[in-house]
């Protein structure tokens, strides 16, 4: 089962010739998500072989154009290629007030329906979950509402030891709960502990999205131990008086946090175009938080399932 994000766009507000503004596919067990949709994200979703067909939701941080100014322009290529299903998409209250007159002037005759999920920005919560999948809100520093995104896996069923089923004689109809955790007592009486009959399934996995924010400590307790942090990382060390300003982080804060975090991996991005080299930004996040890689357009990070 796969769990991996794709880089669609690694820069900050101005896109050049190689790289392009904040977008990523995120893969939760063949569930793609959207993660902001700046300008270029359809060229790049057609550039890594992504299906737009297989993208129902779609999450927006924050309303400054280079993580959303792709989205009606998406919209429109759905309605051109025949889509009928819901198309959702999550984001601050205003998102719909932008986008619903665009959409009623561009995209008038549309088969699908176009749902807008407000998010209230300013707290964490749950704002999507199906049977395998949670999403939920993280509260962020910047000029505009922003809040980033918790991507988590739900607890998979228990294994079945098939040897000790067999044994305890356990009937098929009892498997289910088993699974779950349940215990079995036989027709006779003999209890057989769970453990005894499953054993436990791979932990689930998470990756958590924090773009664009100021240096903010108070993430760090609702992305503890996450397997993939991406963090925003638009200035050097050099420039901290400019990210103070402009309410963005340097390389070495995202280092901090995910260090504070207890983060599996960190990933950077956002870049500012300033840096020719982004090496420059890798190496200050390093001297902090060993396992660092940076953003970059096509690149594919996965977080693969760890069995105890």
């Amino acid at each position: 089962m796969q769990f991996s994000v794709t880089i669609l766009g690694s820069n900050s507000a101005l896109p050049t010739s190689g790289k392009y503004p904040t977008a990523q596919v995120l893969n939760a067990s063949e569930r793609f998500f959207l993660i902001d949709c700046g300008e270029g994200t359809q060229m790049q979703l057609r550039k890594n072989r992504i299906k737009f067909s297989r993208i129902n939701h779609i999450f927006i941080s924050h309303l400054h154009g280079d993580h959303c100014f792709g989205l009606i322009g998406l919209i429109s290529t759905y309605s051109l290629l025949g889509r009928t299903s819901d198309l959702y998409i999550y984001g601050h209250s205003d998102l719909e007030a932008v986008f619903a007159p665009q959409i009623k002037y561009f995209c008038p005759n549309l088969k699908y329906n176009v749902i807008f999920i407000p998010v209230d920005v300013e707290k964490s919560e749950v704002i999507f979950e199906d049977s395998a999948v949670e999403v939920s809100t993280i509260p962020l520093l910047h000029r505009k509402p922003t809040c980033g995104f918790l991507f988590k896996e739900k607890e998979r069923e228990r294994h079945i030891i098939r040897d000790a089923v067999d044994y305890y004689k356990v009937p098929v109809k009892e498997l289910p709960r088993i699974k779950k955790g349940g215990d079995y007592i036989s027709w006779e009486g003999t209890f057989v502990k769970n453990s005894l009959l499953t054993k436990p399934s791979s932990p689930p996995r998470s990756y958590a999205f924090c773009s664009d924010t100021a240096f903010c400590e108070s993430i760090v307790p609702l992305i503890e131990g996450v397997d993939m942090l991406y963090h925003e990382a638009t200035f050097s060390l050099s420039d901290k008086k400019l990210a103070r300003e402009t309410f963005h982080s340097t390389a070495s804060e995202a280092a901090e946090i995910a260090l504070k975090a207890n983060a599996k991996k960190l990933l950077i991005g956002h870049f500012s175009t300033r840096y020719k080299d982004t090496n420059l930004l890798l190496n200050e996040a390093k001297n902090i938080f060993s396992n660092v890689s940076k953003a970059t357009e096509g690149d594919i990070f996965e977080v693969p399932l760890k069995f105890p």
